[in-house]
């Protein structure tokens, strides 16, 4: 995955990634951030679409290599 693929995320994208980066499942993140478990499902996918992830685990490996 290109390194500038992540820079180019939403605000919202991002909350959602640092929370996914801390272990919170898609349920504990909706609550963290006040948002419906739906719309964190859209960022996610929105997140994979945009860094070209095949999975999760994937888009968390490619987040940790950026830091």
């Amino acid at each position: 995955m290109p390194a500038h693929t992540l820079a180019t995320v939403t605000p919202a994208e991002d909350q959602v990634l640092q929370q996914l980066l801390q272990g919170l499942n898609n349920r504990s993140i909706a609550a963290a951030l006040v948002l419906s478990p739906r719309t964190v499902e859209n960022h996610i996918s929105r997140l994979l679409a945009t860094t070209a992830c095949q999975s999760g685990t994937q888009l968390l490996l490619s987040a940790l290599a950026e830091r």
